[in-house]
């Protein structure tokens, strides 16, 4: 049956409006249409979780002041019913919000946008000379810093190197017995400041955050900085490396605590990123205006909403490749979204470990399914049984990944667990009723298309489309009502209909 001209009126309508929209927005709050064209910027959210205790509350957190490699161009605070200002003394800044009565949870977020400015932060000079802060040892701890520090002195002859030489002994596989004495009473980054300061070296532990795009809840991690030729200089706890970690941004350096709440119980905070262009800016700074357009935009949301529509935005695009390599060229696939899913599973993952890690997942699926063919169980039954050894089979690989030091092993949950056991469970009867060749002919192009999903999908203009212009998804849903009303040769089926093409002699 050929579609009408509704139909096509239809798809008309939702090119128009896809287009119509994505422009408007373009023009209205500057949005770039293609990725790259202004300079890149972090916008940093991070929440506050207390409970309160029904009584006056004030929180006070630890903020960014200058923050060393980057530029802090704009802040705020989003928390109803609190007042909120940022006090500055003894060098710090802090922001406090206050409340006369608060009771049960409570989520207090913070924002601020920056910029990675050019040159070396390690350049900037101390206003002055930090004095090293006094550290008192017990025996045989006091025998033992001094030992250790005596080593290290021999082998050094600046700040750095003597930093480096500490974290040398500290950090050595078999440590000796001066080391163990310490490393049983204090972490690693402690011990190492104690040692510095004990030894003449103002040094102090500061708190980073590693940027990564579209991360939710992230802790701070500690680095350590020095102080020698008149600068701080920062140096990895763990290796000795100087210079601060590319992509981290220093919230808390000095002075007091990182979080401090009055009135309130289980306080902790977390911290959520995105990478955003510039342009993308002036768009944030009209996302909490009331009405306009830039109240459609999703940088409205939280930023761990956010992380997630970045990648959810991504589904259509992969669908759309699924429906016309299926219906268009007639590659043959196990399931119908499978792909697109393993796909979207692959961004996470990356794409050779996870391609390795869901091949293994599905082969040894694969082995149980057919012992379990043998105990002749029900279906319901079956795939029950399927999904708990897919489970299993995904933790142990995440614990062996683990143990590797391969990432993927922390990654590989974002597999679809249901789908997979589905797959194997589809695999196993196919192989079954048509034999191995049909398995690897579905196999192989379920792989085929969720890499093709996966190639479009890690597309850098592709995914600031979709997220920045969700109006594009009008489009995407055109193309694909069209794919559906395809009704002509598939292209693999060409060669085998080609004698019935060819005109009558």
């Amino acid at each position: 049956m050929r579609p009408n001209r509704g139909f096509y009126l239809v798809i008309a309508a939702l090119i128009l409006a896809g287009l119509s929209l994505a422009w408007f927005r373009h023009i209205h709050l500057n949005i770039p249409l293609w990725p790259g064209e202004r300079a890149p910027a972090w916008l940093i959210e991070a929440r506050i979780d207390f409970v309160a205790e029904g009584r006056p509350v004030l929180v006070s957190l630890d903020l960014p002041d200058k923050p060393p490699g980057f530029t802090v161009v704009s802040e705020q605070a989003a928390s109803p019913g609190y007042g909120f200002s940022i006090v500055e003394e003894d060098g710090s800044r802090r922001g406090e919000w206050s409340r006369r009565h608060a009771s049960g949870e409570q989520t207090l977020y913070y924002k601020i946008q920056a910029i990675e400015k050019q040159g070396d932060y390690e350049s900037e000079r101390s206003r002055r000379k930090p004095e090293p802060r006094l550290v008192y040892w017990d025996e045989p701890q006091s025998t033992a810093a001094g030992q250790i520090l005596t080593q290290a002195y021999e082998r050094s002859s600046t700040p750095e190197s003597l930093a480096r030489e500490v974290i040398r002994q500290l950090g050595a596989r078999e440590p000796d017995q001066n080391a163990a004495l310490l490393l049983a009473e204090y972490s690693l980054p402690e011990l190492i400041m104690h040692l510095l300061n004990h030894a003449g070296i103002p040094a102090r532990i500061a708190m980073g955050l590693e940027l990564e795009d579209a991360r939710r809840y992230q802790p701070l991690k500690p680095v350590l900085e020095i102080y020698g030729g008149g600068r701080w200089i920062t140096v990895d706890p763990a290796t000795g490396a100087s210079g601060l970690p590319e992509n981290m941004l220093l919230w808390h350096r000095a002075g007091q605590s990182m979080l401090d709440v009055m009135g309130g119980s289980g306080s902790e905070v977390r911290f959520s990123m995105i990478r955003q262009v510039m342009p993308a800016m002036d768009l944030a700074r009209m996302q909490f205006e009331e009405g306009g357009f830039s109240r459609l935009s999703l940088y409205h949301l939280p930023i761990d909403e956010q992380s997630m529509f970045k990648l959810l935005l991504l589904l259509p695009v992969g669908a759309l490749i699924v429906s016309f390599m299926r219906i268009v060229v007639g590659v043959r696939t196990s399931g119908t979204f499978m792909p697109v899913l393993i796909a979207f599973a692959f961004l996470q993952t990356t794409l050779i470990p996870g391609l390795a890690a869901f091949l293994g997942i599905v082969s040894m699926g694969l082995v149980l399914r057919g012992y379990l063919s043998r105990l002749n169980l029900l279906l319901v039954a079956r795939i029950s049984t399927l999904i708990v050894l897919v489970i299993f089979l995904t933790s142990m690989m995440s614990v062996l990944g683990y143990e590797l030091g391969i990432n993927v092993g922390l990654t590989i949950t974002f597999f679809p667990m249901i789908i997979i056991a589905w797959t194997i469970e589809r695999m196993s009867i196919l192989w079954e009723e048509d034999g191995w060749r049909e398995v690897m002919a579905q196999g192989l192009g379920s792989l085929l298309v969720a890499l093709l999903a996966y190639a479009c999908m890690r597309i850098g203009v592709v995914g600031h489309l979709t997220f920045n212009f969700p109006e594009i998804h009008l489009i995407i849903l055109a193309l694909i009502l069209l794919t559906g009303q395809y009704t002509g040769y598939k292209l693999t089926e060409l060669k085998r209909f080609s004698e019935m093409m060819k005109p009558d002699s």
